[in-house]
């Protein structure tokens, strides 16, 4: 079998679509296809980017073209510039990223939030976003109202001591600014602030962090903007990384 047969029929059993991380994972039970390259993984990267077979769905997630439209009945729909604003796109956006900063933190030994609001939105395979989370609720880990002030974060990772460890904010078409308000009120925790959005909204990040409300977390740097194909990438280095004997 072909490796590129071998990614087809691997994405064909994860049920039509998959994170190129699941497929890095489960290609290579296939056992008569050989993988004798020394980047395996750049090589899956490849065949999912130029085979007509297998289409884009989001940064990182891809699907089959002959199941797309039982992929698009289920809500999973291909962003486009013409469908990128609409309410089914943001919401499978917000949803999408929000699980994949909750996986990353599980790999790295993280504790997870999610909003109330949240957390019964659907990650793109199906599992409820408090599926992927590991706490139901905030530890107490400073005064009540502060801990209310960062309960509608989209994802919060605490370290082992029941700290913050790191706030996410993901901006698909909402205002920045008021992402930086949270931050702003919050910022006198030793943890790290990231918006996560298109790279497109990196000029705009970037104005409003000029704002003279926001002087201290610009001074400071304590904001750090990251895009959503980043996120991606590194999601799926912690994947390949589950793969590895020892880890230095």
């Amino acid at each position: 079998m072909k490796q590129y047969e071998a990614v087809i029929e691997t994405l064909d059993r994860l049920g039509g679509v998959a994170t190129l991380s699941e497929l890095n994972r489960e290609v290579f039970k296939i056992k008569d296809c050989e993988w004798k390259t020394k980047t395996p993984f750049a090589s899956i990267r490849r065949i999912v980017q130029q085979t007509k077979d297998i289409y884009k769905i989001r940064p990182g997630l891809y699907g089959l073209e002959k199941c797309r439209k039982q992929i698009e009945s289920g809500g999973i729909v291909a962003e486009t510039d013409k469908n990128k604003d609409s309410d089914e796109v943001r919401m499978f956006n917000h949803a999408y990223y929000q699980g994949i900063l909750l996986l990353i933190g599980k790999y790295r030994n993280m504790r997870t939030f999610i909003p109330q609001q949240d957390k019964n939105k659907k990650f793109y395979n199906g599992q409820s976003l408090q599926e992927l989370s590991t706490l139901m609720e905030q530890p107490p880990y400073s005064f009540p109202h502060t801990v209310r002030r960062s309960s509608t974060i989209d994802a919060i990772w605490f370290n082992a001591r029941d700290m913050p460890h790191s706030f996410f904010e993901i901006e698909h078409s909402t205002d920045i600014q008021n992402s930086l308000l949270k931050f702003n009120d919050l910022q006198d925790f030793y943890a790290r602030m990231i918006i996560v959005a298109d790279i497109k909204r990196k000029p705009e990040f970037e104005a409003k962090m000029r704002f003279h409300a926001f002087d201290d977390l610009r001074c400071n740097k304590r904001v750090s903007f990251l895009s959503y194909d980043a996120l991606i990438k590194q999601y799926e280095i912690e994947i390949e990384k589950q793969s590895f004997e020892f880890i230095l």
